[in-house]
């Protein structure tokens, strides 16, 4: 019976987590919660726009849309919130480096921290970290990758909240000339 090829890397992959050796910038869950899920709210809001076919506001019943697009700009303010997380989370990361065990101090610790980033371009620094393998380009990948990716959606939510703001007050939909059956 053949043994599994994935089992030591598997299993070791998971080491640095249980033993606690996590940077404090992965454990703020950015990523997940801040570019995620505070994202997908506004996300399931303007989907839900396009299908709305409200019917009224306040006792207006041609006024629907129109307070929609600005009930938009709240979904929008929590969309820049999430992102704005995401994004300040992401440069720390990236600031400060990884947390990685290094053979000069034989310790765990941020090796970087004193660079203020300035180790992204001296790759002959990189060698510092000994554990985990590759920390230091990982570290920059998945950081990177966040902060632009925030930095996309903060944008996106921008424009909609200019749009809902727009929307809401110009009376998109509040238009006496066309009329919306409800």
């Amino acid at each position: 019976m053949s043994r599994p090829l994935c089992l030591p890397p598997c299993s070791a992959e998971t080491r640095y987590a249980s033993e606690h050796h996590l940077g404090k910038y992965v454990e703020c869950l950015h990523g997940i919660l801040g570019g995620g899920f505070l994202v997908l709210i506004p996300a399931a809001v303007f989907i839900g726009l396009h299908n709305d076919d409200s019917c009224g506001c306040f006792g207006h019943e041609d006024c629907g849309k129109s307070c929609a697009m600005l009930s938009s700009v709240l979904a929008a303010f929590i969309g820049i919130i999430g992102s704005g997380y995401c994004i300040i989370i992401s440069a720390l990361a990236l600031s400060h480096g990884p947390y990685c065990f290094t053979h000069l101090e034989r310790n765990w610790i941020y090796p970087f921290t004193e660079s203020s980033g300035g180790y992204l371009f001296e790759y002959n620094r990189w060698s510092e970290c000994q554990e985990p393998h590759n920390i230091v380009q990982w570290n920059v990948t998945l950081f990177s990758i966040l902060l632009v990716l925030g930095g996309i959606e903060f944008i996106l939510c921008f424009i909609q909240i200019i749009n809902g703001i727009l929307g809401g007050l110009c009376g998109l939909c509040c238009s006496h000339e066309e009329t919306y059956a409800c």
